[in-house]
């Protein structure tokens, strides 16, 4: 066991993660929850899917866990569309035409809509059914596994409705990160350099340092580490949690934005380093964040993701789904900005002409 020093977050390095009442396992992960579940006796087990997961991710998991009678799979369409209501009910229909009980078990197998729609619909199915979480993308494993947030989105606003759920095991298999395209590693590497930037400067400059493409085992361990370090102090967001929205206000908005209007739109990863640095400009102007670390954190971000041609002409309907964000509070856009990397400010109530200035600072680059 080894100590990483993150400043506000010590971690201890071990094979598995002890999050809040349950663990999330790295080491042989699949054996693991092939022995999770034998011993939780569930009276059947589900898995969720999606077309993809099927075909690339499915297929190793029957290995591990056989395919016996009470295995049985409930695939949807990939894609953030999916994780609208009309999804939601179509998987309690199939939980229902499957005789799932309330001793039954579902396995999310797939990305973060996989893991916040199938949190959300075992969270609600029959008042509560057990679920774990088995992500098999690298914005999954980072994030969307860990820390209990289920949901999922209407009319087009992001994770508007949900709960704090937590799952009874993360298992985290590196071997599934061969499935995916570079462009799909990169937007889960966008979350792992947010993780340095609100909370470990040392764990930034090592990312910089590496290929992104191609993140290690250490550096996926890091980021969960963070994390769920921070969800554990704070699990219901009523403080620290807030940290983890840095440059998801503005990120969020131009992902709801691109989704809608582009025929190639923006990953999460790539709306959410666009939402970092507008917000680390805003964090300039605002919190203290020097220029040369503006400047940094400007370059870094861009050098890794593509361009987004940023119009004015956006900035109303960008606005209008900020002022809809959950994490709004009396009735004003909230951001959560750096007082340096590594050094997180939450709670920053933003205005118009502000949030503005930060979308031209981007489009200006």
């Amino acid at each position: 066991m080894a100590t990483i020093d993150t400043g506000t977050c010590t971690l201890d390095v071990m094979d598995t993660i002890q999050s809040n009442n349950y663990f999330i396992y790295f080491e042989n992960s699949l054996g693991e929850l092939a022995k999770f579940i034998e011993q939780g006796r569930y009276s059947r087990f589900f898995v969720l899917t999606d077309e993809n997961t099927a075909q690339y991710c499915l297929p190793l998991l029957r290995e591990k866990l056989g395919d016996p009678e009470n295995f049985d799979i409930i695939e949807i369409n990939a894609g953030e569309e999916s994780k609208d209501i009309d999804f939601c009910i179509g998987v309690w229909k199939m939980l229902i035409d499957f005789d799932a009980d309330r001793q039954s078990l579902l396995i999310n197998l797939g990305g973060g809509v996989i893991s916040d729609l199938g949190g959300f619909a075992a969270s609600t199915f029959k008042r509560g059914i057990d679920f774990v979480h088995v992500p098999t993308t690298l914005l999954s494993q980072v994030d969307a596994s860990v820390g209990g947030k289920t949901g999922i989105d209407i009319d087009s606003i992001k994770n508007i409705v949900g709960t704090f759920t937590q799952p009874k095991a993360v298992f985290i298999e590196y071997a599934f990160l061969k499935t995916l395209p570079a462009r799909q590693i990169l937007s889960g590497a966008a979350e792992m350099l947010k993780h340095g930037l609100i909370c470990d400067a040392a764990y930034w400059n090592q990312l910089k340092a590496s290929d992104l493409k191609n993140p290690t085992a250490d550096l996926i361990y890091t980021s969960v580490a963070i994390k769920n370090k921070v969800v554990l102090e704070d699990p219901h967001e009523k403080n620290i949690r807030k940290a983890l929205n840095f440059g998801h206000t503005i990120g969020h908005a131009v992902e709801t934005y691109s989704l809608l209007n582009d025929e190639n739109s923006l990953s999460h990863g790539e709306a959410i380093a666009i939402g970092m640095i507008c917000e680390a400009y805003l964090a300039h102007k605002k919190t203290g964040l020097s220029i040369e670390e503006l400047n940094e954190i400007t370059q870094v971000l861009s050098d890794l993701y593509p361009r987004y041609n940023l119009k004015e002409e956006y900035n109303e309907t960008l606005l209008t789904y900020m002022l809809k964000d959950k994490k709004n509070q009396n009735g004003k856009i909230n951001c959560t900005l750096l007082n340096a990397i590594g050094q997180f400010n939450i709670d920053n109530n933003c205005t118009v002409e502000e949030l503005v200035d930060a979308l031209g600072y981007y489009a200006g680059l």
